[in-house]
């Protein structure tokens, strides 16, 4: 499927080869990013210390994957302002499944949605190993070593939840009300560039192969935990990849775009370099 040849730097892409590129790596930060966003509002509400300083941690980390690829995006012009604090809430192309609030007081939520998110993170990783645009191969080393920890934590809560009846019952709520948006993470954010995006080798599995990959693992997983999987589920209305989002989403945005707002900031204050950034 994917060509071996290798792509040029950001300054010598083709108009197509930029979408293509542009188009993964939104995909890619915007999940992480909004994601991030959402677990932070568990913090000092999770059930112990332990749990709560873990998923900080995962937040912590899933806010630094997003800086890797949206520095890649800084390539071709744009600032952080421009792709993050001032970026039109109409034109992000994240999952609508990072974006949903959680159900409140319910531990059970965040726990089964880093589950179904970071097996899908764990295959999109995995197929951006090869990448042929080298800017995205060098970042995956590191990410992917930090992911694998998020799955292990999800898991051991997930097995710890579903022990019992009235957690079981509590993990299954949420599976029906976050497995349609889960698929989203799958969809395409247009045809034809994400078919460029493979043909292109920017990733070497498709949308539809991850997907499948996807389900052989989560389903067996939670029928093995005594949960149902709604397999036949529909996608829900707002996919996110095509820019349509949920009334969540605008009160998500503003709530994090807020302090920036309101000190009057026109730039944002650097908390990390871009790893390509010489150490003096």
């Amino acid at each position: 499927m994917a060509s071996a040849e290798q792509l040029a730097g950001p300054s010598e892409l083709s108009d197509a080869e930029r979408e293509a590129v542009e188009t993964l790596l939104f995909r890619l930060a915007d999940d992480e990013f909004v994601l991030a966003e959402r677990y932070t509002e568990w913090q000092v509400r999770a059930p112990t210390l332990e749990s709560d300083l873990a998923l900080a941690n995962v937040a912590q980390d899933e806010l630094g994957h997003a800086r890797l690829w949206y520095d890649l995006l800084q390539d071709f012009g744009p600032d952080e302002p421009d792709l993050i604090w001032e970026r039109p809430a109409d034109e992000w192309r994240h999952s609508t499944l990072v974006e949903r609030p959680f159900a409140e007081g319910d531990w059970a939520d965040p726990i089964l949605r880093s589950y179904l998110y970071d097996v899908a993170e764990e295959l999109r990783l995995e197929a951006l190993v090869d990448s042929s645009y080298a800017r995205i191969r060098d970042r995956v080393g590191k990410i992917r070593g930090e992911e694998d920890y998020h799955r292990e934590h999800a898991e051991n809560w997930l097995e710890r939840l579903t022990d019992d009846e009235d957690g079981r019952r509590r993990v299954q709520d949420a599976l029906d009300r976050l497995f349609p948006y889960a698929l989203t993470l799958f969809e395409p954010a247009d045809e034809e560039v994400e078919a460029r995006i493979d043909d292109l080798g920017l990733r070497t599995e498709s949308l539809a192969d991850m997907r499948e990959a996807w389900l052989e693992t989560v389903v067996p997983y939670l029928d093995g935990l005594g949960l149902s999987v709604p397999e036949d589920a529909d996608l829900p209305a707002e996919i996110g990849r095509d820019r349509s989002h949920t009334d969540d989403w605008d009160d998500l945005r503003e709530e994090f775009t807020r302090t920036y707002r309101e000190l009057g900031r026109s730039e944002a204050t650097r908390i990390m370099k871009d790893p390509d950034e010489v150490s003096e």
